[in-house]
């Protein structure tokens, strides 16, 4: 992490990265059929903090994926930057995918034999990043997230947390517009959890990062600027926390 005196707070602007208007999602058919969204309206500005809450079967996991394009809506509208995304190709979504938006997920999902440099450069490989830009890149993002000098250590070489900060460095080291964190410390303990919410208000203040993390603890949820909580498929509540990052 960078040190001395902070730096202002990058705080979202009132230009929408995300727009969800009347989205619904149903899996099965008939009598089998169940209703994940109901009626989502949603909008995520540029530069915000936004932590999903909600109990299992709330519908904040599928909200999830189709905001990561990993599913499309039954019906109503996703715009990304102005985009309807409902309308794009399957290799559309995925280079929307590939190029905006970067993902954390609570298991890590780190190759075990691979280095954290190498890690870290693998979504520049999809891209066809040239190795010394990689290389280069990769290390910026390590450095980034505290890990100057630990770019030839395994997965199993490093402390849960310090495995965190490895998936983080390898969702950012493509310049995205968006943070996806899935239960980002539902792995951890309090204090590796703890540091790793500093670290996303760091690259949410300085970097200018949007989040949308989804989590079950609430002393996590106060850490974002803003908490929606989910219930039955419908959005029950939208505040502003009056910690938050500000």
């Amino acid at each position: 992490m960078k040190t001395g005196n902070p730096e202002p707070a990058n705080h979202p602007s009132e230009s929408p990265l995300i727009v969800f208007k009347g989205v619904t999602k149903v899996y099965g058919e008939g009598q089998g059929a169940v209703e994940a969204l109901r009626g989502i309206d949603l909008i995520i500005n540029e530069g915000e903090f936004l932590a999903v809450m909600g109990p299992s079967g709330s519908g904040k996991s599928t909200f999830l994926n189709i905001l990561g394009c990993l599913d499309s809506p039954t019906a109503g509208s996703y715009r990304f930057k102005g985009v309807e995304v409902s309308g794009l190709t399957r290799n559309q979504r995925a280079l929307l995918r590939r190029h905006y938006q970067g993902f954390v997920f609570q298991g890590f999902n780190l190759l075990n034999r691979t280095t954290a440099l190498e890690n870290v450069e693998l979504p520049l490989v999809y891209r066809g990043a040239p190795t010394g830009e990689r290389r280069a890149r990769a290390l910026q993002a390590l450095e980034t997230v505290g890990l100057g000098g630990w770019e030839t250590h395994t997965p199993g070489e490093l402390s849960g947390g310090q495995q965190q900060r490895v998936a983080i460095a390898r969702a950012i080291v493509t310049g995205p517009a968006m943070l996806l964190a899935d239960e980002p410390t539902g792995n951890l303990d309090t204090a590796r959890s703890r540091e790793i919410m500093e670290l996303l208000i760091d690259l949410n203040r300085r970097g200018g990062i949007t989040i949308v993390m989804i989590t079950h603890e609430r002393d996590m949820a106060a850490y974002a600027r803003r908490t929606v909580l989910f219930m039955d498929g419908l959005v029950d509540s939208d505040e502003h926390n009056g910690r938050g990052t500000r």
